[in-house]
């Protein structure tokens, strides 16, 4: 059978709060697609955002604060509270934040298969480079040698989802200090880059990209730059992608 065609974004650095704003957008853009949907043939297309951020601190739903260790009404530090699942965590350059966009009407109505589905995708990627990616099991994420190298936090509305993972490739990591990372004690964060030095974030996305489209049964198309930047300059804040 053959894959699906997707659509795949591809920003570069974008803050968190555009970004956000672009995943809102897609995914109400989705659902009215689906309500005016007439034949199979019209299905609207599974989406992926991969990106990087400036330093951000995000919250997920319920997350207690309790696992942030800067007073956060005085802090300098870019903090949200989002809609996702999970606790606090941190982006920063060097780390490749995704955000799928998907229809799981179209995979499996099941979340937890979709977290171990974004699991697989990630342990597959490190795999590629010769690293040994675990599951912890209670816990949901990657890790090499007992460090946490990617993170997964997820929103799902009528079956579309929102929000992803975050894998941390050539970070600095020094951000995770100020945060119980995932609200997880004990469980230190690491980076490919702890293990391969030469790691190149560019790369890293190649393989991703490779790695999810065989997990989800997808054919990704790049979105040319020009759209890009006509997706961008119509969100309400202001265009800082590059």
């Amino acid at each position: 059978m053959l894959n699906r065609v997707g659509d795949l974004y591809l920003p570069g650095t974008v803050s968190y709060q555009r970004a956000w704003d672009l995943q809102k957008r897609l995914v109400e853009q989705y659902k009215d697609a689906l309500q005016n949907q007439t034949v199979l043939r019209d299905a609207p297309r599974d989406k992926l955002i991969l990106l990087e951020h400036p330093p951000v601190y995000t919250l997920g739903q319920g997350s207690d604060t309790q696992f942030v260790k800067f007073d956060l009404d005085r802090s300098h530090h870019e903090l949200h509270r989002t809609e996702r699942g999970g606790e606090v965590t941190y982006h920063c350059p060097g780390q490749l934040v995704g955000y799928p966009i998907l229809n799981l009407k179209q995979h499996q109505t099941d979340l937890h298969w979709y977290l171990r589905q974004l699991e697989e995708v990630l342990i597959r990627t490190l795999a590629d480079y010769g690293l040994k990616g675990d599951r912890i099991l209670g816990l949901t994420g990657v890790w090499i040698e007992g460090q946490k190298v990617a993170a997964i936090g997820i929103k799902v509305s009528r079956w579309i989802t929102m929000h992803g993972f975050a894998l941390n490739v050539c970070p600095d990591l020094s951000g995770f200090a100020r945060i119980v990372p995932c609200g997880i004690e004990g469980r230190p964060v690491g980076s490919m880059a702890q293990f391969l030095p030469d790691v190149e974030l560019e790369s890293v996305i190649a393989v991703l990209v490779s790695q999810f489209e065989q997990v989800f049964g997808l054919s990704f198309e790049a979105i040319a730059p020009e759209s890009l930047q006509a997706e961008f300059a119509s969100l309400k804040t202001k265009a800082d992608f590059q």
